[in-house]
């Protein structure tokens, strides 16, 4: 079961101006289960996104990104979004960027605008081909369900390994009138995002303007889904995608110093993480959630450094399973993690409320008991303190179980 998450409240779930979604069962890999998803913005809205770094990146990611420099370059904003989960379209060469570009085409030509204006997305099995006949075939239904309280459905439409759907909104108030954020995800297994997540849509009516909102996406991705890590594979299909519908009766958001963008701001970044969090907590097979605070660094990428070792140690995450407080793993972990100078004298480790280590071992005050209680709790907070600068990170993570050998053992199956 996940850690802490229930499925969302589709009565909690905002619709946001200018922003509609239509589902459908395309039998893209298992019949029964939606699997498709159409997502239309209003004329004038705006959108920011950013991609994974994998190298063997998908097809969809390839022509995203074309199609999104292409709508730059003409002064216009892509309107439509095409999703399917089932089939990665990864490692499928030049034949799958054909097959997305033409889902796409089929798009476009569905709901009269140009393929420029349509991106692709897909999340499943790696080096499989594309069933584009099936997903071209699904469209028209999709479409017709078009409609701006679709966000639970959505949620459900993109999930692979995923137990539980990922959906949330809030709303704050900006010149007196409410603005609204709603946002998806979708992540289980495969996560430790170079970017952002395996595939996160977020929404709001604020009106941002281009200038404000590329930046902005990668700021939020920098603070959220980029702090998650489940098992230390990055997807060749991470894609993070901000909506901005402009559909508030604001006047636009258009330059980084305007005074309610760090409000706004802050209320995406909230709905990130609250998002990026439950994938951590339905990581295939999880019991536990783990914060890892890492404080007292030189700068941000050596606290980031010594977080990622411990997050990603499998000793570390066997143990946090086995509710096992062998502590001297998450030392070890920091001491391999690179940084040359560290004088392991002046290294901290707690866990919770618990002083675990001090000048080099074991601190005198720490009592297997105390270990004891804190591991055997859902969720943890291991706190380093490296005594070097003031410099500090955080990564959450999971423990690693014996479901999650089962899961990915039988993936394809």
């Amino acid at each position: 079961m996940p850690v802490n998450l229930a499925p969302p409240d589709p009565a909690g779930l905002h619709p946001v101006p200018g922003v509609e979604l239509g589902w459908t069962q395309a039998g893209i890999r298992k019949p029964g289960r939606k699997d498709l998803l159409v997502v239309r913005v209003a004329a004038g809205g705006h959108l920011g996104a950013v991609f994974t770094r994998n190298r063997f990146c998908a097809a969809p990611v390839l022509v995203a990104r074309a199609h999104l420099e292409a709508c730059a370059a003409a002064g216009a904003s892509p309107r439509l979004l095409v999703i399917n989960t089932g089939c990665a379209n990864a490692g499928t060469g030049a034949a799958g960027v054909a097959d997305a570009q033409r889902s796409c085409a089929q798009l476009a030509a569905l709901m009269d605008c140009q393929a420029h204006e349509v991106l692709p997305f897909s999340t499943g099995v790696i080096m499989e081909p594309l069933p584009l006949q099936r997903l071209i075939d699904g469209l028209p239904a999709a479409a017709a369900r078009l409609a701006p309280d679709q966000w639970r459905e959505a949620a459900e439409a993109i999930m692979t390994t995923d137990t539980v759907p990922k959906a949330v909104s809030r709303q704050i108030v900006v010149d007196g009138h409410t603005v609204t954020i709603t946002g998806i995800a979708k992540g289980s297994g495969m996560i430790h995002p170079d970017m952002a997540t395996m595939l996160g849509f977020i929404a709001t009516d604020a009106p941002l303007a281009m200038p404000v909102l590329q930046p902005l996406v990668r700021r939020v991705a920098d603070q959220s889904f980029n702090c998650i890590t489940v098992d230390g594979d990055t997807s060749t299909n991470d894609a993070f995608v901000l909506i901005a519908s402009g559909q508030a009766p604001l006047a636009p958001i258009a330059t980084v110093d305007d005074p309610r963008l760090p409000r706004l701001e802050a209320a995406i970044t909230e709905v990130a993480r609250v998002l990026a969090q439950a994938i951590v907590r339905d990581g295939e097979g999880a019991t536990k959630f783990i914060e890892v605070l890492v404080q007292g660094a030189r700068d941000a990428a050596e606290a980031r450094t010594v977080a990622n070792a411990i997050a990603l140690s499998p000793l570390v995450k066997t143990a946090f399973f086995a509710s096992d407080p062998n502590l001297g793993r998450i030392l070890a972990a920091i001491g391999k993690a690179g940084i040359a100078d560290l004088d392991a004298d002046q290294v901290r480790l707690f866990l919770d409320d618990v002083a675990v280590a001090r000048d080099g071992g074991r601190d005198p005050d720490y009592r297997e008991a105390d270990g004891q209680r804190v591991m055997a709790q859902a969720e943890i907070r291991v706190r380093v303190e490296l005594g070097r600068g003031a410099a500090q990170t955080v990564l959450w993570t999971c423990d690693l179980s014996h479901e999650y050998v089962s899961i990915n053992a039988d993936y394809r199956s």
